[in-house]
């Protein structure tokens, strides 16, 4: 895939742009996501559909992208080994980074390093856009601020706890999914902040008594078991063996696990005598349809598919920062039960599958996305107050193609030299927050480890 700033066309559209119905004239919306796990980019798609249903285009940009040198493949790969290798070191990054009170210097100059990108990545008719990652609301709202993007731009907040990276000065309005999440946004100083509801895709949806047959002889599960679905996101982490083993103890439920793109966990829990393994599905409204409780342990966007579904959920074993987090927030807005005490496990299970409060979650999931008219509504609004752009003035153009009219000419700051520097500061401050911090505490909090770990971090994973 090309990453030099002139491979990237001003005026074309982006080629994961979603058509709307014949004839529209509604405009185009950027959506700027990440290919960090598969929640951000899930629900950009189902905000994408959306919009395209009310008649604009939609552009799909991936943020790790938009990052100079391929440091935004960097950070993914050392986020997602510090969650498989070391997650007591990103429990520690993690909170490090929600208590300052903006971002740290390495992460100014990585977010800096996106804006030139970010601003040729929009195509010239484009009338607002949306981040649903933090890192790009933290470069669309910098942005803003100092007047190179004229278009309005908004923060669609798909998680339900608020990190602080989630809040950027400069964007016009944080949408977050349910109340809980929108008094952190609030209370972090977020700019009009608004409950929109999530956005999932329509499938998810409680299942008749023949979708339920069916689904389960399509997966080949037990036709009259509880069925218990066990999900890790698209990467498979977090303590999965012993949470499947401790479901199946109980006796409450058959476990059903999915592993995402983990197929070694998969094969690892057959191997322990764990009958119904997935690694990645393409059907989750079916599965979700086939069984009868979620567990998860990260808070994400399958459980908000699974309140779509009508199905309870149950946090356990959560993974550290924003699983535990989003647990928290899960468990106080009445819509997930945490589970910390594994004695606990099978009494909770019990009550979510054949108690009030199981009945009780069901009824709030569904109410979730009942209730609240989803982020479309803001964000078409705006688009269309918006109106076309008048084209900057030919003299403000140094070199290159037109700039766009939602992005002014990019200033002298972002050429030549000071270019290169940008781009080695933040491939600085990717090594230092992705790399260093798990060597650090391998060499500090478990010593034996360190060669292993070091190694594994300075290679590609094998």
């Amino acid at each position: 895939m090309p990453h030099r700033d002139d491979l990237v066309p001003q005026s074309a559209p982006s080629p994961s742009a979603a058509a709307p119905p014949q004839g529209s004239t509604a405009g185009r919306i950027a959506i700027i996501s990440a290919g960090v796990g598969a929640g951000h980019d899930g629900a950009a798609e189902g905000l994408a559909q959306r919009l395209a249903e009310h008649g604009f285009l939609v552009d799909r940009h991936d943020f790790l992208d938009l990052l100079p040198a391929r440091t935004g493949r960097l950070l993914c790969g050392t986020y997602h080994r510090l969650l498989t290798w070391m997650p007591e070191g990103y429990q520690r990054l993690y909170a490090a980074t929600d208590q300052a009170a903006r971002p740290g210097i390495g992460w100014r100059a990585l977010f800096r390093a996106a804006e030139r990108r970010t601003l040729r990545a929009l195509a010239p008719d484009t009338r607002a856009v949306v981040s649903t990652y933090p890192g790009a609301g933290q470069v669309l709202g910098a942005l803003r601020r100092r007047g190179l993007l004229t278009v309005p731009a908004f923060t669609y907040l798909t998680d339900f706890s608020v990190h602080a990276l989630w809040v950027a000065p400069g964007i016009d309005a944080h949408l977050a999914v349910h109340p809980v999440p929108a008094a952190q946004a609030h209370a972090r100083g977020a700019t009009a902040v608004t409950v929109a509801g999530p956005v999932t895709d329509r499938r998810f949806a409680p299942a008749t008594a023949g979708q339920r047959a069916a689904a389960r002889a399509r997966f080949a599960l037990p036709a009259n078991a509880t069925l218990a679905l066990l999900v890790a996101g698209s990467w498979g982490v977090g303590p999965v063996r012993r949470a499947a083993a401790e479901i199946q103890r109980t006796g409450v439920a058959v476990p059903v696990v999915v592993c995402g793109r983990n197929e070694a966990l998969a094969e690892q829990l057959r191997r322990d005598g764990i009958e119904h393994a997935f690694g990645w599905v393409d059907d989750m409204p079916g599965l979700m349809h086939a069984c009868d409780v979620l567990v998860q342990n990260a808070g994400g966007l399958t459980s908000l598919e699974a309140f779509a579904a009508g199905l309870p959920v149950a946090s356990y074993r959560c993974i550290p920062g924003h699983g535990q987090t989003n647990a928290a927030a899960l468990d106080e807005a009445g819509l997930a039960a945490w589970i910390r005490d594994p004695a606990d496990l099978g009494p909770l299970l019990a009550e979510l599958l054949h108690g009030p409060r199981g009945e009780n979650q069901r009824a709030a999931g569904l109410a979730l996305h009942r209730s609240a008219p989803g982020p479309v509504p803001a964000i078409a609004a705006a688009a269309v107050a918006t109106g076309p752009l008048p084209p900057p003035p030919l003299a403000a153009v140094s070199t290159g193609p037109l700039p766009t009219p939602a992005a002014r000419p990019a200033p002298k700051r972002f050429r030549g030299g000071r270019r290169l520097v940008l781009t080695a500061a933040a491939t600085a401050a990717t090594v230092s927050l992705g790399v260093a911090a798990p060597l650090a505490y391998a060499y500090s909090e478990a010593p034996a480890r360190f060669t292993t770990v070091a190694h594994y971090l300075d290679g590609d994973g094998r």
